[in-house]
């Protein structure tokens, strides 16, 4: 893979991406990675009363997720979680899963990422697979039972359960353990209590955990993807993968000022996606997210006119819901500036038509799990390139690779294997040591995407290698 300081030759033949780069944009302008923890660290240094977390009408500064973050990383410490060791987060869009996440890394701890609408036997194969002993999840009965089938199972060793309803504000609170009770675990009756850890206990201390020497290198995360066939991978990416994409995508927006803007956090932050594009560039960028644990169309756009976030990321679904709602011109969009969408292509007339309702920039980028995960993306204002996926983003190369021998690079124009070098790609999959070795070709990681790059280094997508085996 490429090393940190390697040094990457830069030529309009070769790279034809240059002569389409954001004007103040350098594509190899120099990055310095850091530990991933760190953007929260110093974003509470410097705004400390600035809110970082909105969530269901209560918000919290960066002080206090800060201390909160320092409080758990201690008690995890005393749980007996060291470096490497693998801590689960099975959690919607709360407060918690930012806490919780940066103190595992605080300790050299490893975040694996679990979707809570997994079933039992999926989240089973990956507790085994990932190695994972810890679990957090929350006092909610949909979550609670299925982290109580693991641990009586013996998958699971151990569980912190978090309350739910101390994430509300006061009455908010109060209503929801009134009125819906029922949605509660009581899992203190559980048959498997003598494995929960409550969080409150968890977090009575004072904070001053025990600092771990961590590198960039190391793992900070397992992401795991089914890539195109097989059972599910987890891509190991390191801290130096995830800043890097985080301090690409500030690269990519320099008009967003750092202490004044506010997130839309719509997408599930287990999902790579929303994990880097919404927490994690927005602790960088000392912003305001507001996490929405279940987006809902109408209420979604009630938030964006009362709060008025600047940045959105989504996908086209969202986006063309959002247009077609009947009763959109009601709902103020106007504050928002910069929106990426990902995940599926984006159609142009939903591009063109959401940018005309709302006044915002929507542009289309690329990426996987194994790329952490943005790796290419459309410049801001640039003229709509109908289809592409954009430029490669700055540090990236992108090469178009023969179908037929992969270690020839196809001309301009001319379809082939897209291949991803750059910083931001993962380290391998997770004692998966063939699957590593096929997915690379050098320093390149094969997408198992087919497209073209055109003479001016926009890249497109036109079909996908179907019997690929990763």
């Amino acid at each position: 893979m490429q090393q940190l300081n390697e040094p990457i030759e830069t030529s309009a033949h070769e790279y034809p991406w240059l002569k389409s780069y954001p004007e103040g944009t350098n594509w190899d302008a120099e990055i310095n990675p850091c530990l991933v923890h760190e953007f929260l660290e110093k974003s509470a240094k410097k705004y400390p009363r600035n809110n970082c977390t909105y969530f269901l009408g209560k918000t919290l500064t960066y002080k206090q997720i800060h201390k909160e973050t320092n409080r758990v990383a201690k008690g995890l410490q005393e749980l007996g979680v060291k470096k490497g060791d693998k801590v689960g987060l099975f959690l919607p869009n709360t407060p918690t899963y930012i806490i919780f996440y940066n103190a595992i890394l605080k300790i050299g701890g490893v975040v694996v990422n679990f979707n809570p609408l997994y079933s039992v036997e999926e989240l089973e194969f990956q507790v085994k697979d990932s190695q994972t002993d810890l679990m957090i999840t929350l006092d909610l009965q949909i979550l609670f039972e299925k982290v109580e089938a693991l641990a009586a199972s013996g998958t699971l060793k151990k569980a912190v359960i978090c309350p739910f309803a101390k994430l509300l504000p006061a009455v908010k609170s109060f209503l929801f353990k009134a009125i819906k009770k029922k949605e509660l675990a009581n899992w203190q009756s559980s048959a498997v209590a003598n494995k929960c850890i409550d969080y409150k206990t968890l977090r009575k201390n004072n904070g001053k955990y025990q600092p771990v020497e961590s590198n960039v290198e190391d793992l900070a995360l397992l992401q795991y993807t089914g890539g195109t066939t097989g059972t599910p991978k987890g891509a190991m990416l390191s801290h130096a993968n995830l800043s890097y994409n985080i301090l690409q995508k500030k690269m990519w927006a320099p008009g967003l000022v750092e202490g004044e803007e506010k997130i839309m956090g719509i997408l599930p932050l287990f999902h790579v996606f929303a994990m880097t594009t919404v927490m994690n560039y927005g602790l960088a960028a000392a912003a305001e997210i507001i996490l929405i644990p279940k987006f809902e169309l109408k209420s979604g756009l009630t938030l964006i006119h009362k709060l008025r976030p600047t940045l959105m990321p989504g996908v086209p679904t969202l986006y063309t819901a959002m247009i077609n709602f009947p009763k959109l011109s009601k709902f103020d969009l106007s504050s928002l500036k910069f929106c990426i969408s990902g995940g599926a292509p984006l159609p142009v007339d939903v591009k063109r038509k959401f940018e005309l309702l709302s006044g915002c920039k929507l542009v289309e980028g690329y990426g996987l799990s194994e790329t952490s995960p943005v790796a290419t993306c459309n410049v801001i204002g640039a003229e709509i390139r109908e289809g592409s996926i954009g430029v490669p983003f700055p540090n990236t190369i992108v090469s178009i690779r023969s179908l037929e021998d992969p270690h020839q690079e196809m001309p301009l124009g001319e379809r082939g294997e897209i291949c991803i070098k750059g910083p931001q790609v993962m380290k391998g999959y997770w004692n998966k040591k063939e699957e590593t070795e096929n997915v690379f070709l050098g320093d390149y990681l094969r997408t198992g995407d087919v497209g073209y790059m055109d003479d001016d280094g926009y890249i497109y997508i036109v079909d996908r290698l179907k019997c690929r085996i990763l």
